[in-house]
This record gives structure tokens, sequence and C-alpha cells, in this order.
């Protein structure tokens, strides 16, 4: 699919190339093992605040396009490695977006009834891996991502990505925005998540609440499999696992639908062009 690659008419045979070497990690390094991204794939950075504005304007220079029914000009996302940089960036741009805000919050309880009285607060606060947050924000027309496999046969995976239509207290009325499914309405109800003797959460908890998330962004390991028709990628930290590096870039169809904005190391901020390519 992301073979034949046309920029301005031309094709451009070396990103077929380039997209196998970061994917088998044959990229030759160019320092401390490093790879160079193309400048025609770069975000330059300046400071933190303006570098990040111009991805986000690059991948989303006009929030009305969430407005039509043209879904195709809407299936963009930046990428960007842990979910506190992605709830950063869906905080952010739910402030921007244009419309009334609407907020749902969850029922959290502990699955012991005997700590609920202490914990209440603490459990609200948390926002453990796949669940969402207990303070959902959404406006008319945002998009959003499905969190549970509610009806597969019917498109409703996780990951599916939507549009909202309509906000409602105890429904949210959606528009699947991205393949075999896209334009089909579905409604989506409350439902029950449970965290229950789980490492990376301190305690068993159950919370009731809408199984979407925003999706301005999302980390790279949630777009793994999911095509794009714009990415933006930030990378304020390197990447850390096996083949995310690829999995963001190849996202997009063409080498022109992709930007890269790297944070350099602060001791020399012109190596905004590098970033490690982890494979194993």
């Amino acid at each position: 699919m992301r073979a034949n690659v046309e920029i301005s008419g031309h094709i451009w045979p070396n990103f077929t190339e380039y997209l196998l070497r970061i994917g088998n990690g044959t990229k030759p390094v160019v320092k401390d093992e490093n790879v160079e991204i193309p400048s025609k794939m770069l975000i330059r950075y300046s400071t933190e605040e303006e570098s990040l504005a111009a991805l986000i304007n690059t991948v989303y220079p006009d929030f009305s396009i969430f407005a039509s029914s043209n879904y195709s000009g809407i299936n963009r996302s930046i990428l960007t490695t842990k979910n506190d940089f992605v709830d950063e960036i869906n905080d952010s741009l739910i402030q921007q977006f244009p419309g009334a805000s609407f907020d749902y919050i969850s029922r959290d309880a502990c699955l012991d009834p005997s700590q609920q009285a202490i914990l209440e607060d603490f459990i609200n606060s948390l926002t453990p891996n796949g669940l969402p947050p207990h303070q959902l924000t959404l406006k008319q027309n945002t998009p959003i991502m499905l969190l549970r496999n509610i009806d597969p046969p019917e498109g409703l995976c996780n990951g599916t990505r939507l549009v909202c239509r309509s906000l409602k207290p105890n429904v949210i009325d959606a528009v699947i925005s991205s393949g075999e499914y896209s334009g089909k309405q579905v409604f989506l109800h409350r439902i029950c998540f449970r965290i229950e003797d789980d490492p990376n959460c301190p305690i068993s908890i159950e919370r009731i609440q809408f199984p979407v998330r925003l999706c301005f962004a999302m980390t790279i390991n949630k777009a793994q499999g999911q095509t794009l028709d714009f990415v933006g990628i930030y990378l304020r930290e390197p990447v850390f696992s096996h083949g995310q590096l690829y999995v963001a870039i190849s996202s997009a169809k063409s080498s022109n639908s992709v930007k890269v904005l790297i944070r350099p190391p602060i001791h020399d901020t012109t190596l905004d062009n590098l970033t490690p390519n982890i494979v194993y």
C-alpha cells in the first residue's frame, strides 16, 4: 500500500527502502546509535511550545473539517510514545475546539467496600491504561476512540475511530470515521470497567463510564495496524520498544502525509533530526 509514494507528481523510490530499513533495523546509524529522519518529514525544533503548536497546526489546520460528513479529511492523528503526552495534547486541543463542552463523570467504586470512603477521591484521579478518564470532556464533532470490543461484526472494536455527532446525558450519538464501516451511525452507552489484581494499578476498582477517549492524539502502540490520512509524530522522548518508530512512520499512506517533531538533547539542540530506532 505504501510502496508507490508520490510527491509532487514524482515517485520517491527511497521511501520504501527507508521504511524497510527502519523496520528491519538496517538503517545506517549516524551518531550515538541514532537514525536520521529526512528533512522533508521534519518539523524543525525551536522551543517546546512553538514546535508543538507547529505540529498541531500541520495535522489539524482547520477544525471545521470535523463538522462535515466527508470523513476522509478527519482520519488524522498525532502519535506519541506515552499516555501522559497523549493526555496533554488532547486536553489542550479540546480547549481549542469550537463548541460547548459536555462533561461525563464516571461512577467509581473500590471492589473492597471498606475502602470506598477513604479512597474515593484517589480512585477518581486514576486513569489506568485502557480505561476512560473519570471526567470525560467532549464536544460535538470531536474525534474519539473506542476502548472495548462492543460489537465487532458491526464495526465497534477496540481502536475504532469515531466522531461525536450528538451528546446526551446517557448516550453518545457517533459516526464511525474510518475503515470498512466509515459513515455508520452508532449509539454508545456507559459500560462497566473493572481493574482487579493489576500490578500497574495500586487498587482494585470498578468504573462505569462511556468506553471512549479523545483521539486528537494517541500512543504509537495504539496506532498499530491503523492507516491514517495524515500523521504527526511527537517524540518528546525517544521510542522505547521494538518497532515503534516503524509503526509510527508507516501509519501514514505516503511520505508527504507524515511530519515528525523530535525534542533534541539539551546539550545540542541542533540534533532535531536524529532519534533512536529500537529493533531487536
